[in-house]
């Protein structure tokens, strides 16, 4: 069975529970399973991570070089993960940055991402659904 990762940074492993007039109230269990079911027909599985460490986020990264692809929300470290960039740019398969809340209809520190020009393709704003948007996107980008 083919695996997709699905890589969260830091503070969204409190979702649903942190701001949600901006990040919504699914939580991360509710994306991981809104995922699964979006590519179960594929028959790829998910495996999900979440951490508030830049580091764990890349060696997550580098051991998962055997993976179909990633859908990666790095959070804040968009703005100035540049070890996660240095990760991603030799990360060998398709991947999508998804953020939930329209990074830049708020503050001007969040409007310019540092990973965005390395993905496949960046979504934004559209809340949890935006995963599901990835995961259909990988299902196209990637050969059955």
């Amino acid at each position: 069975m083919d695996e997709l990762l699905l890589m969260n940074g830091p503070n969204l492993g409190i979702l649903g529970k942190r701001e949600v007039e901006v990040y919504g109230t699914s939580t991360l269990a509710d994306i991981e399973a809104l995922v699964a079911a979006e590519v179960a027909g594929r028959g790829w599985r998910v495996t999900s991570v979440q951490h508030d460490c830049e580091g764990e986020l890349i060696r997550t990264l580098q051991d998962s070089y055997d993976t179909v692809g990633a859908i990666i929300n790095p959070g804040a470290l968009m703005i100035a993960g540049w070890s996660l960039r240095d990760a991603l740019a030799n990360y060998p398969r398709p991947w999508i940055e998804v953020h939930l809340s329209n990074v830049w209809a708020r503050e001007q520190f969040r409007h310019e991402s540092v990973l965005a020009p390395l993905a496949t393709g960046v979504i934004v704003g559209l809340g949890a659904d935006g995963y599901r948007l990835a995961a259909q996107a990988l299902l196209h980008q990637i050969p059955a």
